[in-house]
C-alpha cells in the first residue's frame, strides 16, 4: 500500500509521544514492502528516513496554529497528489480535515491520543478546538483509534462511537553504552529518571520538589523540554539542589542509555492515553512509579507502583528502602507486562490490518 502519515512534527522522532510512534510505525510498515510517507515540521538532513519518504511543508511557529496549519497544507498536498490507498492521521484537533481526502477517495484513521482539551496550557478557544475536534472524530474519518481502553470507554460514553483499540508500542532492547550518562555525570544505578515533555499536567515540578524531601546520594534526572511553556520550564529549573540534573530534551541512543541503566522511574503525566516514555522503561526493565490516573494505571497493571499530588515523597523513599531483591521482583513484572501486552510489531500488525480494511 501507499501509506500517508500527518498530524506530527515528523521523524526522526525529536520531541514527544506522537513523533516516536511515527517513527515506530512508519519505519515498521515501510520495513514490511509499504511505500510510507510522513508529512514533517521538522527537516532532516535528507529527503528519507529508513525506508520512510518525508514531506516537508510550511507552517506558523505558533503555540495555537503551529499543528492545525502544518496538517491543513500537508492535507492539501496529500488530496492533490491524490494516489495513496490509506492516510493515518494524529491528534483529535486535526479531525477537521480527514473529510479531505475521502473526497478523493483516500479512506481515513485517526488516531485521537487522550483528553487534550485537559491540558493547562490551552486557553478557552484551544479547549474549544479540542472539544469540536472530539466530536467531528465521530464523523469525519472513516475509522478512529483509541491507543488506551479508558479513551475508548470515553468516546463509546460520550459520543456513542466505538473505536479501534490499538495501543502505542515498546522496543525492550537496552543499551550497555554510558556516553550520555557520562556527559550527564550520571552513574548506572544511581538516578531516578523522568522524561516526559516540560508541561505542567506533567508535573515535573512535582518530582522535582519531591525529590528535593527525600535524603539520598541518587540523583534525578528530569529530561525534556517543550516549545511554549517558558515560564513553568523557568520554575522546574529554579533549583540549588546539585543532585537534580536538567539537560532538556534526549533523544536517539542517548535517550535509551537513561531509560536502560536507571535507578527507578517517575512517571508523572495526568493527560492523554499510552505513553511512551512510560511503556519504555518498563520494557527495559525500569522500577517503575506512576502517577495514579485511570490512563496510568491501565498501563501498569499492578506491575508499578502508584503515586499521588501528595505522597511521592514517601513512595520515592519506599523504593529507596527495599532490599534488591524486591526491587528486582518489581522490575521483572514491569518487563514482563509490556513484553506480553505492548510489542511494535504487534502494534504495526494491528495498523496494517486496519490500513487494509480501509482501502478495501
Amino acid at each position: 500500500m501507499k501509506i500517508a502519515l500527518v498530524g506530527t512534527r515528523g521523524i526522526p522522532a525529536r520531541y514527544g509521544g506522537f513523533e516516536t510512534f511515527a517513527e515506530e510505525l512508519s519505519t515498521r510498515l515501510a520495513a514490511r514492502g509499504h511505500a510510507v510517507t510522513v508529512y514533517c515540521r521538522e527537516r532532516h538532513s535528507e529527503s528519507a528516513y529508513r525506508g520512510v519518504n518525508l514531506v516537508y511543508l510550511p507552517t506558523i511557529r505558533h503555540k495555537y496554529l503551529d499543528t492545525v496549519l502544518h496538517t491543513f497544507v500537508s492535507t492539501l498536498h496529500l488530496v492533490v497528489r491524490g494516489d495513496y490507498d490509506a492516510a493515518l492521521y494524529c491528534n483529535a484537533a486535526n479531525a477537521i480535515f480527514t473529510w479531505m481526502p475521502r473526497v478523493v477517495g483516500v479512506p481515513v484513521a485517526l488516531n485521537v491520543d487522550g483528553l487534550e482539551r485537559n491540558r493547562q496550557k490551552w486557553n478557552w478557544a484551544g479547549r474549544l478546538w479540542y472539544q469540536l475536534g472530539e466530536r467531528l472524530s465521530t464523523v469525519c474519518p472513516n475509522a478512529v483509534v483509541s491507543d488506551a481502553e479508558r479513551i475508548r470507554e470515553y468516546y463509546r460514553e460520550r459520543y456513542r462511537k466505538d473505536s479501534t483499540f490499538i495501543p502505542y508500542g515498546a522496543d525492550p532492547a537496552r543499551l550497555d553504552t554510558q556516553a550520555t550518562l557520562d556527559q550527564l555525570g550520571l552513574e548506572p544505578g544511581e538516578y531516578f529518571l523522568y522524561v516526559s515533555r516540560m508541561e505542567p499536567e506533567n508535573n515535573a515540578l512535582l518530582v522535582r520538589e519531591a525529590f528535593e524531601q527525600v535524603h539520598t546520594s541518587k540523583k534525578l534526572a528530569l529530561i525534556g523540554d517543550a516549545p511554549y511553556a517558558y515560564d513553568y520550564i523557568g520554575k522546574v529549573r529554579a533549583t540549588t539542589d546539585p543532585r537534580v540534573v536538567l539537560p532538556g530534551g534526549i533523544y536517539g541512543d542517548g535517550y535509551r542509555e537513561l531509560t536502560s541503566h536507571s535507578f527507578a522511574y517517575i512517571h508523572a503525566t495526568e493527560v492523554g492515553g499510552t505513553h511512551p516514555a512510560l511503556i519504555e522503561s518498563m520494557a527495559r526493565g525500569a522500577l517503575t512509579l506512576y502517577l495514579d490516573t485511570p490512563e496510568n494505571d491501565e498501563v501498569a497493571g499492578g506491575a508499578a507502583i502508584p503515586f499521588t499530588h501528595h505522597n511521592l515523597a514517601a513512595q520515592l523513599k519506599l523504593v529507596l528502602d527495599m532490599t534488591e531483591a524486591e526491587r528486582a521482583m518489581w522490575r521483572e513484572r514491569a518487563r514482563q507486562r509490556v513484553l506480553e501486552r505492548y510489542s511494535w510489531d504487534a502494534v504495526t500488525a494491528a495498523y496494517e490490518r486496519l490500513l487494509r480494511e480501509l482501502a478495501g
